[in-house]
């Protein structure tokens, strides 16, 4: 409905039609199933419609219909990389700029995704207060660095220089904005050399983060994560997605993964007395039309 409705108002044909999906993606588990739904009737009207729009403009109305129809503050990530996921690859999105650079995945390596079994009650209130707390960081440190527009202009160095002036939960909100950025320039370049390990070390550094400073895990979450890290063949894991529930992501030497999904599931039925879906995935290209009979 939401997808119609920006349609409709960016003056795109919207037709009606009989639908049925499906999907194998959990929902409210953090794999952006809302993005997913939105990108994929927004290409069927397209379709239906007869128009045409770039990929990015795509995802841009989809992102419009999660903000002012569903109300939540998202970004572009999700629905942008169900629009232009490239096979086999990881995407490097440039928010301020919206250059796009796909990176190469380590190879002999595949993505397995861990459902803890917690549903995201809390995201969508928690991300627009987080969201919140970085605006206010921003305008705090402006004092200092008028130059700056975002968290991102930002260094680490920087910010270890001027956190003082910040209260303590601001602080710690826009700490771990402010390092993750960071460390997905480093997770960039690690792909582009292909050192996995450096990748999957930038994964647990980004999911401590998660924890700790932007406090948007659970012990599930970190009770996947660290079981993950003991076992063989397992390069990286964190939280993906808003958080408080949902989904881990690991990077897993293949050779390992089927023993890797067997032992995650059963030690953590063991240690949470919870069940965990684990599924082996592959990065692939994004929304696409298939015709099957």
């Amino acid at each position: 409905a939401g997808v119609a409705w920006v349609l409709q108002k960016a003056g795109y044909s919207v037709t009606g039609m009989q639908a049925v999906y499906s999907s194998n993606i959990p929902i409210g588990a953090g794999l952006s199933s809302s993005a997913a739904v939105e990108v994929g009737f927004a290409l069927a009207w397209q379709t239906l419609g007869g128009w045409q729009v770039d990929r990015l403009t795509l995802a841009q109305l989809c992102q419009k219909a999660e903000n002012q129809y569903v109300g939540v503050a998202c970004g572009l990530m999700d629905q942008f990389a169900s629009a232009n996921g490239v096979k086999g690859h990881a995407l490097y999105l440039d928010m301020r700029s919206l250059e796009c650079r796909p990176a190469p995945l380590p190879e002999g390596t595949t993505v397995v995704i861990a459902d803890s079994g917690v549903r995201r009650s809390l995201a969508n209130s928690a991300y627009n207060e987080r969201r919140a707390a970085c605006e206010q960081a921003v305008a705090l440190l402006q004092e200092y660095m008028p130059q700056i527009r975002s968290l991102r202009d930002v260094s680490p160095t920087e910010f270890a220089a001027y956190s003082v002036y910040l209260p303590p939960v601001i602080c710690k909100r826009a700490e771990h904005v402010v390092k993750e950025i960071a460390r997905v320039e480093s997770a960039y370049s690690a792909l582009l050399r292909q050192d996995k390990r450096a990748f999957g070390a930038l994964m647990y550094a980004g999911h401590a983060s998660l924890r700790d400073l932007y406090e948007v895990s659970l012990p599930e979450l970190d009770t996947l994560v660290a079981l993950a890290r003991e076992l063989p063949g397992c390069l990286g894991a964190r939280l993906t997605g808003a958080g408080f529930g949902g989904c881990t992501v690991n990077l897993v030497e293949k050779e390992n993964a089927v023993e890797f999904i067997q032992d995650l599931k059963e030690k953590y039925q063991a240690s949470s007395g919870k069940q965990a879906q684990v599924y082996c995935c592959e990065a692939v290209d994004g929304v696409s039309l298939e015709n099957s009979i």
